[in-house]
């Protein structure tokens, strides 16, 4: 949520507290609600729309506990969960206010602060919260991960188009580079569309060979070939009224182009084997990294079938062109890595936002997730600094040492490969995870170099 659009909640028996940070923030946010007696939390939670409330942790009231705050912010919390709450407190009292995010506190303050600290504060708390900007889909990839985070404007583009498109049959075509989130996207649509009850199909058609494509796609018949041992449904027919997610759509062959085509013209397909043609419904979705421009180019696709699968296209930004999404992400993953791993919750300091922010991220999204994971199963303190942060040095070969300058690029990226390779003693899933890579991209890289 933008801070502008906010209310917020201050909660102190110091006038000349209320005084300051209503200044400070009267220009930043949408409203700002003082109170000085903390038992009327409840009636003005109950009749303002509160985004975040900024709570003092010591009282001069009734409840002599020596921790009012720790008593209110619980209050706060069974009253209204989803309310951000930030703890106001003395140095003298900073083991309370580490006690008070145990107890759901969003993060505390200590007197005196910075003003640019406490609205910075304040702001990423509020990106967290934010729900309406994100896309949500209820199945799982391999990290767990269930949501499209981004208050970017090329994000929210993006979500626009998504709300329209997702409840219609239109057939989509994401593009963009890897790792930027296309097959998150393909899931968020099934699931925002009228088909949500209905399977979600993924097939990676780009590692195919023209038997298997045809065998994975349309289904084959016992015997149809030497492998056929019983009769199989293709993808297909297994997506009957749901979606049919074509991952790496622009590297099937023009001959595997052909049959698609047929299949999607006529609205039928016929397994391996047999005569008989079978009726589908399905919404199709397919995907590329390879920019529309190269597949016009009718030497490597046919441009009748771009048409067919190309009702709506959505461009998936490079996380480069998202710049304000960076934080956003890396705290989302630090989060999800931390409960995974079983790990005390972990935040950035402020040197490490800053590497974060200014690197380059060839390797988008998912390398920014991988690198996350790495840090916080290596971290030792719950705050992450700039040496925890190691990108893959897959996507950064210029830091790879060597003594020839002119080593050409696919030289370092085959050393790099191999030196992964060793490090994890020959597991691919594991070396295809810290070079960012999905396994089939690395099996593809070995065939290239043929290692």
């Amino acid at each position: 949520m933008i801070l502008k659009k906010a209310r917020v909640l201050i909660v102190d028996d110091d006038p000349d507290v209320l005084t300051a940070v209503k200044l400070l923030l009267k220009t930043e946010a949408q409203e700002i609600i003082t109170e000085k007696n903390p038992e009327n939390l409840n009636w003005l939670l109950q009749r303002n729309e509160v985004d975040l409330v900024l709570l003092d942790m010591n009282f001069n009231s009734a409840i002599n506990t020596g921790n009012e705050g720790l008593y209110w912010l619980r209050k706060i919390k069974e009253w209204k969960p989803a309310v951000c709450v930030i703890m106001i407190t003395a140095y003298g009292d900073i083991d309370l206010a580490v006690r008070s995010l145990k107890e759901g506190a969003n993060d505390f303050i200590v007197k005196p602060w910075h003003n640019e600290k406490l609205i910075d504060t304040i702001k990423d708390l509020l990106d967290k919260k934010e729900g309406v900007k994100t896309v949500k889909t209820s199945a799982k990839n391999t990290a767990g991960d269930t949501s499209i985070l981004g208050d970017s404007d090329v994000m929210q583009d993006i979500f626009y188009k998504v709300n329209k498109i997702a409840p219609t049959d239109a057939n989509i075509l994401l593009l963009g580079e890897n790792g930027t989130g296309k097959d998150l996207m393909a899931k968020a649509i099934h699931e925002r569309s009228l088909r949500a009850d209905k399977p979600f199909i993924k097939v990676d058609v780009g590692a195919l060979t023209d038997t298997l494509f045809e065998s994975e796609l349309f289904g084959h018949k016992k015997g149809a070939y030497t492998d056929a041992r019983e009769d199989r449904t293709g993808r297909f027919e297994d997506a009957q009224g749901g979606t049919l997610f074509l991952d790496e759509i622009g590297n099937i062959s023009l001959q595997q182009q052909a049959k698609l085509l047929t299949v999607l013209q006529n609205r039928q397909v016929t397994r391996l084997g047999t005569n008989k043609a079978v009726d589908i419904d399905i919404r199709l979705i397919c995907a590329t990294n390879l920019p529309l421009s190269e597949l016009a180019n009718e030497n490597r696709f046919r441009k009748d079938l771009i048409y067919r699968i190309n009702t709506v296209e959505i461009n998936m930004p490079p996380l480069r062109r998202r710049n304000e999404d960076i934080v956003i992400l890396a705290r989302h993953f630090a989060k999800l890595y931390a409960s995974k791993y079983l790990k005390p919750s972990v935040d950035f300091d402020a040197a490490a936002v800053q590497k974060l922010k200014s690197y380059n991220y060839p390797g988008n999204v998912r390398e920014l997730q991988y690198t996350i994971e790495r840090a916080v199963i290596m971290a030792d303190d719950h705050i992450l600094r700039p040496d925890d942060l190691i990108f893959s040095i897959l996507e950064t070969p210029g830091e790879v040492v060597v003594d020839d300058d002119n080593v050409p690029l696919s030289t370092l990226e085959k050393n790099a490969i191999l030196r992964v390779i060793e490090k994890h003693n020959g597991n691919i899933t594991r070396a295809a995870k810290e070079l960012g890579l999905t396994r089939t991209a690395l099996y593809r890289r070995l065939s290239k170099y043929d290692i």
